[in-house]
């Protein structure tokens, strides 16, 4: 599924995790929010989530996270149990979105395809603007001691520079 609407990208590092996600919203060709926020603490401040592509789809997959985080209370299997149900609905398969969902533990993509991956590195992102800022990342976490959430804010600015569905509008989220 190609999400062009956003950037987000999340960075484990020294026991610490950083989400970050740019701000703006586009409809087609046009840009109309800033200031959008698409990265948030979840289920009582454990989990950061961040979400790309429909607001209205995103926030109901945060939302259904959050339930499974409640019931379970562990990130990988609200994970896995979210991805299961995204696929098998008939409803949830239609959400156009993608989310990122993490502790300082544990890093999660999730699609609807069932896709539920915990990246090698400790970087994730997604969106128009993800490659972009996952090789930012992944450069500044082998090549600085910058701190996760300094990483998750460069990155993402070096990817608003890039990508024109991503701005410099940029919020940060961290857990330790």
């Amino acid at each position: 599924m190609k999400i062009r609407s956003t950037t987000i990208l999340a960075v484990r590092k020294d026991g610490r995790l950083a989400m970050a996600g740019d701000g703006q919203v586009t409809l087609d060709k046009t840009i109309v929010k800033h200031g959008a926020r698409k990265v948030r603490k979840i289920a009582s401040g454990k989990v950061l989530a961040g979400f790309a592509g429909s607001a209205a789809d995103g926030i109901t997959l945060l939302e259904k996270f959050e339930k499974k985080f409640a019931e379970f209370k562990d990130v990988t299997r609200a994970s896995v149990e979210l991805a299961k149900d995204w696929r098998q609905d008939r409803a949830l398969r239609r959400l156009e979105a993608l989310l990122i969902v993490g502790t300082p533990e544990h890093l999660f993509m999730l699609s609807g395809t069932g896709d539920v991956i915990e990246p090698d590195e400790g970087i994730a992102a997604i969106g128009s603007g993800g490659p972009y800022a996952q090789a930012a990342a992944a450069a500044l976490v082998r090549n600085t001691s910058l701190s996760a959430e300094e990483i998750a804010r460069k990155a993402l600015e070096i990817a608003g520079e890039i990508c024109i569905y991503t701005n410099d509008d940029v919020t940060v989220e961290t857990l330790e």
